[in-house]
């Protein structure tokens, strides 16, 4: 029966940083950032093996070693194949180690078709005895690592890359800089070092390395930021294989937990936003109907910077409004919630028309981040016995009306003024319409209209818009049933969902009719 030949760990290229055709230099500085690993020798003898650590990549490594008489050797030639440059001739086992070295270099390079599952481990502790072995505990597990090692934090620091999984801390470390901080009863901060390693690396997992003597220093690490601990009397290759895999998905999971939550944060304050944008309308005592249906155009985006509004003052007169902040991002939302608020304090206060346009086009200006941002709107003030209106547009389309016993049409749009924030010294003239006895009036913001009609670039246009409406008029749709019809045959116009912003509002006044 063959005697088992010892495993000898051996370091990827990507961590030794040296030609695989040159000699391991021996002359480093002392505090330089290393990789080290222990590997015991034939006569049983540990001993460190040190290899500087620098960013560059190689395919083949290079290794000195002792065989059963001493004599040194190198393993790992320029070809890879472990060939030996000195007297004695490699084993099988590391000829085979050579080739699997070759094939995880192969599989760390992007485009290789392989993926590499290696975790790295960064171990920062000073163990000058030796006694600490890390590599040859992870060797008796089943379980791929790299491990670097640092003596302090400042190697640490300069071995920490984005390719680290994971962080085993000695607790027994020093701390860096002046004397740590001393708590309120007097006694120094034992866990300032850990402190520290998760100020430096706050996406690293850390697991926290003490000794068996200070029980309580290891579920206090915990507490701080650490994702587990471990007493190194106790320590072997299972368990620190083990809690490694825990540490970097206790990590991963956290970081997705923080990550849902902050989704969550967003979609409230989303919700707010979205609260300013769609108020709800404020017509008490109106014998009006209102609905309105609202989409966004960017993916899976809760707004745009479409907005509207309708309120009733206490004269009885009912003024809706509806708008579009040219752009679809969040800045646009904001600004769209100004410009809303601002317009209904403003038709509060009495004001309308040209005075009420010019008004909202000072704000616009001093609340847009960027000067060419700018807004269409249109408002309608209907008179408290609904028999007509006033009419103001700035840049947007034309309402639809839809009179008792007439085909739907749109409102003259002859007097429409520019778009708020193009001209300083703009005017809005406001044009009175009649409404009639009973009526339905739809404003909407140019996302509807806007939409394509089957595979061409032919847009819907306000024309196709006007069809599709009495079309639906004509199968007895009204209220939310309408706007909903009308969304959802625009939308399959469209091939698919409008890259637009959507905004419509709808207003009926249905007399019944006196015998």
């Amino acid at each position: 029966m063959p005697v088992p030949i010892p495993r000898q760990r051996v370091i990827p290229a990507v961590e030794n940083g040296h030609d695989g055709g040159a000699a391991p230099r021996t002359d480093r500085p002392t505090g330089s950032p290393t990789d080290t690993t222990r590997d015991t020798a034939p006569g049983g003898t540990t001993g460190p093996r040190t290899e500087p650590a620098t960013p560059t990549e190689h395919t083949t490594t290079e290794q000195t070693t002792t065989d059963a008489t001493g004599t040194p050797r190198t393993t790992g030639g320029p070809d890879g194949t472990g060939a030996a440059l000195g007297p004695a001739a490699p084993t099988a086992a590391e000829a085979a180690e050579a080739l699997a070295r070759i094939a995880a270099g192969s599989a760390a390079h992007p485009g290789s078709g392989q993926t590499s599952t290696a975790l790295t481990l960064l171990v920062i502790e000073d163990d000058p005895a030796g006694s600490l072995n890390i590599p040859s505990l992870l060797d008796s597990a089943e379980l791929t690592v790299r491990v670097r090692t640092a003596r302090n934090l400042t190697e640490a620091e300069r071995l920490l890359t984005d390719d680290v999984h994971c962080i085993l801390l000695d607790l027994a470390l020093p701390a860096p800089g002046p004397r740590p901080a001393e708590a309120e009863d007097g006694t120094e901060d034992e866990l300032a070092v850990l402190r520290h390693v998760l100020r430096l690396a706050p996406r690293h997992a850390v697991l926290a390395l003490t000794g068996a003597g200070n029980s309580a220093r290891g579920p206090e690490a915990v507490r701080v930021g650490a994702q587990d601990f471990l007493y190194r009397d106790e320590l072997d290759g299972r368990l620190l294989s083990r809690a490694v895999r825990y540490a970097v998905e206790r990590k991963r999971a956290d970081h997705a937990q923080r990550q849902l939550t902050e989704s969550r944060l967003r979609a409230q304050e989303n919700a707010r936003l979205e609260r300013g944008l769609l108020p709800t309308p404020l017509l008490e005592g109106a014998p009006l109907r209102f609905a309105a249906r609202y989409r966004p155009g960017r993916s899976r985006a809760l707004l745009g910077g479409d907005f509207y509004d309708t309120v009733r003052t206490a004269d009885g007169t009912v003024h809706a409004m509806i708008g579009d902040v040219c752009g679809h991002g969040p800045d646009e939302a904001a600004l769209g919630v100004e410009l809303r608020i601002a317009w209904r304090a403003l038709t509060f206060a009495g004001l309308c028309g040209d005075q009420l346009l010019s008004t909202l086009q000072k704000v616009l200006e001093n609340e847009r981040p960027d000067d060419e941002i700018f807004a269409t709107l249109c408002t309608v003030d209907i008179s408290p016995d609904g028999r007509s209106a006033g009419l103001c547009l700035a840049g947007h389309p034309s309402p639809l009306i839809a009179r008792q016993g007439h085909l739907a049409e749109l409102l003259p749009y002859d007097d429409n003024g520019p778009a708020l924030g193009l001209l300083p010294q703009a005017r809005w003239p406001r044009r009175q319409v009649e409404l009639g006895r009973s009526w339905s009036l739809m404003l909407y913001t140019d996302g509807l209209i806007e939409g394509r009609i089957g595979a061409g670039n032919q847009r819907l246009g306000q024309d196709g818009m006007v069809s599709l409406v009495r079309g639906l008029l004509d199968q007895g749709l009204r209220g939310d049933a309408l706007l909903e019809a009308a969304m959802t045959e625009v939308r399959a116009l469209n091939g698919g969902e409008l890259t637009d912003d959507v905004a419509v509002l709808l207003l009926d006044r249905m007399v019944p009719t006196t015998r």
